[in-house]
């Protein structure tokens, strides 16, 4: 009886000591070694450095200021030279525009440098019109012209419909066309005073006349007279036809300075430049 007592206190004590056991450590992980026994540790991530301040924004430059060096200086002018320099001034720089009309074969022109006089004449980018296509071919134009890209342009169609008028009336054609003047700085009406010219910017031509493929020779100052001859016909359709190409017109009937030859420009007339003035 005693020896079943004592076994079952004994057996009574058992969860509390498992209770009050202490768990053992884990053991420590071993160190992985390389090949050569050397401990292969995790690289440590790199420093990376800090972003520098980003510099402030310039400022931007004032209207006509320009960029000289690293920094915005007020405008110069190329003409002057600064005290002291010992180096000539830079040339102005004149930027050119190359005129599609020449560029799609509709006229036969080779481009000049900027022309600059008086201080008021010229234009940056003039040129040299030799040829004018009409009706399938290149028509020659004689008498050294030097015009602008907007009067070379409106050529072709003018010279179109004359050489059209021709070939339907008279069975020939125009074999070249004749110019007076072109540019010129001057006036208007040559006076001494006023005015300049729209020849001064070269945007302006006197056609003094044509000569056809059938030999003859038509001046304004002979043929126009006789409004029922052929060859005034031929000066009067000119004319005409003119006025619908160009913002102005002058012929012999608009004053006695224009008896030898038709003036044609493209110069502004009324509020909204829309108007034409054909005479």
């Amino acid at each position: 009886m005693r020896i079943a007592l004592a076994t079952l206190l004994l057996l009574a004590s058992l969860p509390a000591q498992a209770q009050q056991a202490t768990p053992p450590l884990p053991e420590p992980r071993p160190s992985a070694t390389g090949p050569a026994g050397i401990t292969s540790a995790r690289p440590e991530p790199p420093i990376v450095p800090l972003p520098r301040h980003r510099p402030a924004a310039p400022t931007a430059p004032a209207a006509g200021a320009e960029r000289q060096g690293e920094r915005y200086g007020p405008p110069t002018n190329p003409d002057v030279r600064p005290t002291g320099s010992t180096e000539p001034p830079a040339p102005t720089r004149i930027y050119q525009t190359a005129c599609p009309a020449v560029l799609l074969g509709r006229i036969e022109a080779e481009a000049l440098p900027p022309i600059r006089e008086n201080g008021q004449c010229g234009t940056p980018s003039p040129l040299s019109v030799t040829g004018v296509l009409a009706n399938g071919r290149m028509v020659p134009v004689s008498g050294g012209v030097q015009t602008d890209c907007g009067v070379a342009s409106a050529l072709p169609g003018w010279i179109e419909s004359i050489d059209g008028y021709l070939l339907a009336r008279d069975n020939t054609r125009i074999a070249e066309v004749l110019v007076g003047t072109s540019y010129m700085c001057r006036n208007v009406n040559n006076a001494g005073e006023g005015k300049l010219s729209f020849h001064a910017f070269a945007d302006a031509l006197d056609v003094v006349g044509f000569r056809l493929e059938d030999g003859r020779t038509v001046t304004v100052e002979a043929g126009w007279a006789d409004a029922l001859s052929a060859e005034g016909r031929l000066l009067r359709f000119a004319h005409d036809s003119a006025c619908g190409h160009f913002t102005t017109v002058l012929g012999p009937e608009a004053n006695a300075l224009h008896r030898d030859h038709l003036h044609v420009d493209l110069g502004c007339h009324g509020k909204a430049c829309t108007a034409r003035l054909c005479e």
